[in-house]
């Protein structure tokens, strides 16, 4: 016989939702790390810009 969790559900329904929230957190975990690396990489872009600016480098913008 299967014994219930009362208000929380049936063990097979938690053990699904532990399995779907553990994915969406490793698949968080990889949209993270390209992310940091997309706002350093722009870090590094608009510090440059800035440099040039204040150097007196005129930036065209197309």
């Amino acid at each position: 016989m299967l014994q219930t969790l009362g208000p929380l559900g049936s063990v097979p329904s938690i053990l699904l939702g532990l399995l779907a929230l553990a994915a969406v957190i490793l698949v968080g975990r990889f949209v993270l790390q390209i992310a940091w690396k997309l706002v350093l990489v722009a870090l590094v872009v608009v510090g440059i810009i800035w440099l040039l600016g204040m150097v007196g480098v005129p930036l065209a913008v197309a």
